[in-house]
């Protein structure tokens, strides 16, 4: 029997209908969407098929979007890119301490260039206070950058209050979307954000896939230079087969996110429910209600989280956020929500999914109950 896939927070498996959009471009439609020729003419409908697509779903226009190699690409150009381009205006960024590395490194990248940059601490539940970011705003700040959902407490963040506050000193705002696009509404005129990041094996489209979405009038500075790709935004021959592949993942996430997500949140509050009735002492880390429907962190009181799953060749979880795990120490995200250590050692991220069903839950749950009363005893 395969194991029960409880990491969509770290992949998410290819959807067979987005597998079927994908393959076609790789045999029957295969030109250079730069052609000016059949072949380069029906790659290019394929790309500006997607282009709408992903437009459809994030609320905007699709000359607004730039297709690029995934999350951490759309990070770096947008505050790299941004940065750089706005650099005349002022040389003060503003982030969060919870951010995922696509958007610390780059940050640290840009301190060690001249620019100055403010990490914004975060509550108990894994928020940011959006007052905190009103008193952090300067007359040098040119842009906010806030997680929308964090990967791995899946605590959203207020990101249309944030953006109220922003506006009134003309900072730009940017989210890495890369958890939520998909799993809850990211319009990008409700979250009232310039800048927003997607990427594609987040939503069962494959990995190497992503976007980066503009508003219309925010300069950014190119980020690879060659020819005119992507209206002149983005160099390199466009890869069409993912291109189509994100476009449909993303229609198919317009047209199933409401069901989806309801059904996802019901079977991950039934197995936090069988978890701590059978396991008992366990520990929710963020918040409460406003995070992600599909995930669950908790900390279980007297176990290690690595131990745990170790135990655990049934079940496909995590200890923390995937991109960056197995160092052994405390996961940075709970440290800055103020978990003590004991209870962020002891914390495992369960997030389930599109093919995730009621008896996995079931089973897993008893699985997990299982090998925490073993541990607690010794045994």
């Amino acid at each position: 029997m395969r194991p029960v896939y409880l990491d969509y927070n770290a992949t998410t498996p290819v959807d067979p209908l987005v597998t079927r959009e994908l393959l076609q471009y790789f045999e029957e439609v295969f030109g250079n969407p730069s052609s000016n020729h059949p072949y380069g003419k029906a790659a290019k409908e394929a790309v500006e098929l997607a282009r709408s697509r992903v437009a459809d779903l994030l609320g905007c226009s699709p000359a607004e979007v730039i297709f690029t190699s995934g999350g951490t690409e759309s990070n770096n150009h947008a505050l790299i890119g941004f940065a750089f381009a706005n650099r005349y205006r002022g040389n003060h960024i503003i982030s969060t301490r919870i951010e995922h590395p696509a958007i610390l490194e780059p940050l640290k990248w840009l301190e060690r260039h001249g620019f100055e940059v403010t990490l914004l601490p975060v509550d108990g539940t894994g928020r940011v206070d959006p007052a905190a970011v009103r008193r952090a705003v300067t007359e040098q700040t040119i842009l906010v950058s806030v997680i929308h959902a964090n990967n791995e407490v899946g605590t959203i963040q207020s990101l249309a209050e944030i953006g109220e506050i922003v506006k009134e000193g003309g900072v730009t705002l940017h989210t890495d979307a890369a958890q939520s696009v998909g799993k809850v509404p990211t319009r990008v005129d409700e979250l009232r954000v310039d800048l927003l990041t997607v990427a594609g094996h987040k939503l069962y489209a494959p990995k190497g896939i992503g976007a980066l979405y503009v508003r219309s009038g925010v300069r950014l500075d190119r980020y690879l230079h060659g020819a005119g790709h992507e209206a002149g935004r983005r160099a390199g021959t466009e890869n069409v087969p993912y291109i189509a592949a994100l476009g449909k993942a993303m229609e198919l996430a317009r047209e199933r996110m409401a069901e989806e997500s309801a059904r996802i949140r019901s079977l991950r509050d039934r197995f936090h429910a069988l978890i701590e009735e059978r396991a008992g002492d366990v520990l929710l880390n963020g918040h409460p209600a406003d995070r992600l429907p599909n995930t669950l962190n908790v900390s279980f009181a007297g176990v290690v989280g690595a131990e745990l799953l170790a135990r655990m060749p049934e079940i496909a979880a995590s200890t923390g956020s995937a991109c960056h795990d197995g160092t052994g120490e405390l996961s940075g995200v709970l440290k800055e929500m103020g978990t003590s250590r004991a209870q962020g050692l002891g914390a495992v991220r369960f997030s389930l999914g599109r093919l995730t069903t009621e008896e996995e839950i079931d089973r897993a749950a008893q699985v997990i109950a299982e090998q925490v009363r073993d541990l607690r005893a010794g045994r």
